[in-house]
C-alpha cells in the first residue's frame, strides 16, 4: 500500500483529477470581479504577466494554472515515485526479511548498489514521462473550450519532463539511499524521506507569491542545480553502502 500510493494515486491525481479542474475556471472568473483577477495579475511576476497579455481572463486562468502553476507539482511525481521504491528496496526488504538472501549473492557492493539504484530510477522516470503524455492530453481536452490552441506539448514542458524530471528522480533516490543507513522501518524511511518534497512545495510558493516564474532558463538552471546535488549525494552514499554493515543490521 505505501508503495502504490505514490505509484499511482498520486500521478492519477495531478494528471487527471486537477487537469480537470480547468473545466470550472469559466464560472470562477465569471464570479470573479475586475479588482480579484487585476490582484491576481499584480501578484505574479513579471515575466510571468508578460505571457499573460492579450488572453481573457478564462484564457489567462487556464495558461496559468496549467502551464506554469503545475510545472513544481509535476516534478513531485519522479521525486517521490524513486523516493518510496527505494525506501522499498533498501528498508523494506530488509524488514521483509527478503534482503539477506540477496547480500549473500556473488555480486560486488558496486553492483547490488547499481542495481537497486535503477530499480527505482528507472520506474519513477517511466512514470514521469507517461505522466507527461496523460497530462497533456486531459489538459488540452479540458482547455479546449477556453484556447485556441493546444497548450501542450510545449518547450518548457518538454525540458521540465526530459532534463528537470530525471535529476528530481535522482534527488529522491540519492536521498533515500543516505535515509536508510538509519532508518529501522519502511514508514521511518519514507517519512523522512518525503521531507525532500519541501524544497518544490517553495518553488510552488515562489511563484505564487511572484518571487519566480517557471520558464526554461529556470528550468534549465534548476535541472542543472539538483544534477549536481545527486552526483554529491551519490557519491557520498557510495562511499557508505557496504553489504558488512546491512548484514550487521539484519
Amino acid at each position: 500500500k505505501g508503495v502504490v500510493i505514490p505509484i499511482v494515486v498520486l500521478p492519477l491525481i495531478l494528471f487527471i483529477v486537477i487537469p480537470g479542474l480547468v473545466l470550472f475556471i469559466p464560472s470562477a472568473t465569471s464570479s470573479a470581479n475586475n479588482n480579484d483577477l487585476a490582484q491576481l495579475m499584480a501578484m505574479v511576476a513579471p515575466g510571468l504577466r508578460d505571457q499573460l497579455v492579450g488572453l481573457t481572463p478564462d484564457q489567462a486562468g487556464a495558461v496559468f494554472f496549467l502551464v506554469y502553476m503545475m510545472a513544481p507539482l509535476f516534478l513531485i511525481v519522479p521525486l517521490m515515485v524513486s523516493n518510496v521504491i527505494a525506501a522499498d528496496s533498501f528498508v523494506g526488504e530488509r524488514e521483509r526479511k527478503t534482503l539477506e538472501a540477496l547480500l549473500y549473492t556473488p555480486t560486488t557492493d558496486g553492483e547490488l548498489l547499481v542495481g537497486k539504484m535503477l530499480s527505482a530510477l528507472v520506474p519513477a522516470i517511466i512514470v514521469s514521462w507517461a505522466g507527461y503524455v496523460l497530462y497533456s492530453v486531459v489538459a488540452d481536452l479540458a482547455s479546449a473550450q477556453l484556447m485556441e490552441r493546444a497548450l501542450f506539448p510545449n518547450p518548457l514542458w518538454n525540458v521540465i519532463a526530459l532534463w528537470v524530471a530525471p535529476a528530481a528522480a535522482g534527488l529522491g533516490l540519492t536521498s533515500m539511499m543516505l535515509v536508510s543507513v538509519r532508518a529501522k522501518t519502511f514508514q521511518d524511511a519514507y517519512q523522512t524521506g518525503s521531507l525532500v518534497v519541501l524544497p518544490i512545495v517553495l518553488l510552488l510558493i515562489g511563484q505564487i507569491a511572484g518571487v519566480l516564474y517557471f520558464n526554461i532558463w529556470l528550468a534549465l538552471g534548476l535541472g542543472l542545480v539538483l544534477w549536481i546535488i545527486d552526483a554529491v549525494l551519490l557519491f557520498y552514499g557510495r562511499q557508505t553502502f557496504h553489504r558488512s554493515e546491512l548484514i550487521a543490521r539484519l
